[in-house]
């Protein structure tokens, strides 16, 4: 049964990975939460669990859903040579600081950004360029390399963070200075694959060293999970990607918004009450 779970969480993660840039994180972490709940594993422990494992998991996630958009011209490799490094430095330290951080107060923290980001795809961004016709170049009016060094390691920390693929900051990031959805989307989903390993080997580490009581778990990442979610989620994600590029900018940035004001209430909920 736990194994069908985690299939079924991973079908539901690789289409939102694909559909938003998002690595699947804002799936995988709130449902996560609920399975090791009920598999009454130790609180203290449960959200860095499910952090995490969303984060090995966004590993598969991301490739294939970088393979997809790479295939339909939506990935802008420059920005992604600016941003990756700062991302996977800032990951894999923000997985340090997550351990220090109560499950608590993670999931109110997770709730309100997760609010926050919301509310700013709602109002969206400048207007999207439209004065390019190579989709590889960015935009002109993008931030310089050192700025986008320095951004990329600031989304990279709030990933390990939140337990998420970088996309709840990395497309706002680009639709802000005129990045179409479609290209901010791609370009996400290549950015997630760094964040992912980088996240991934921090959550291992520094659990290891906090020697945590749980089966089948190798410091913050469970095996089973990842296996389960990873192995679904890759196949989903390229249908994703696929309606992704159906849907129209304006429509898919609504869709987005809604998805992370659901997950952010749902946090709060179990944060505060």
């Amino acid at each position: 049964m736990e194994l069908i779970i985690f299939l079924i969480i991973g079908a539901l993660a690789g289409f939102a990975a694909g559909l938003f840039g998002v690595g699947g994180g804002t799936i995988i972490v709130p449902l996560l939460f609920i399975v090791f709940t009920q598999m009454n594993y130790d609180p203290d422990t449960i959200m860095h669990l499910a952090l995490g494992t969303s984060l090995a998991t966004i590993i598969v996630t991301s490739i294939s859903s970088l393979m997809a958009h790479n295939k339909k011209g939506s990935v802008m490799w420059p920005v992604f040579k600016n941003l990756a490094p700062g991302m996977a430095l800032g990951c894999f330290f923000g997985a340090g600081l997550a351990g220090l951080i109560s499950g608590i107060h993670l999931q109110i923290i997770v709730g309100i950004f997760l609010l926050w980001v919301a509310q700013k795809m709602f109002r969206g961004g400048k207007k999207p360029a439209t004065n390019s016709t190579n989709v590889s170049n960015a935009p002109a009016d993008l931030p310089s390399t050192p700025k986008q060094l320095a951004a990329g390691g600031v989304i990279g920390i709030a990933s390990a963070i939140f337990g998420i693929g970088g996309g709840s900051l990395t497309v706002p990031y680009l639709t802000r200075y005129g990045v179409v959805m479609q290209k901010a989307v791609g370009t996400s989903a290549a950015c997630g694959l760094p964040i992912a390993i980088a996240g991934a080997l921090g959550f291992m580490l520094f659990g290891m060293q906090q020697k945590i009581d749980v089966p089948n778990t190798i410091g913050f990442v469970h095996i089973y999970a990842f296996l389960g979610i990873a192995s679904m989620s890759f196949f989903t994600a390229k249908l994703g990607a696929k309606v992704a590029h159906i849907l129209s900018p304006a429509m898919l940035k609504k869709c987005f918004a809604v998805l992370l004001t659901i997950v952010g209430c749902y946090f709060l909920y179990k944060g505060l009450r």
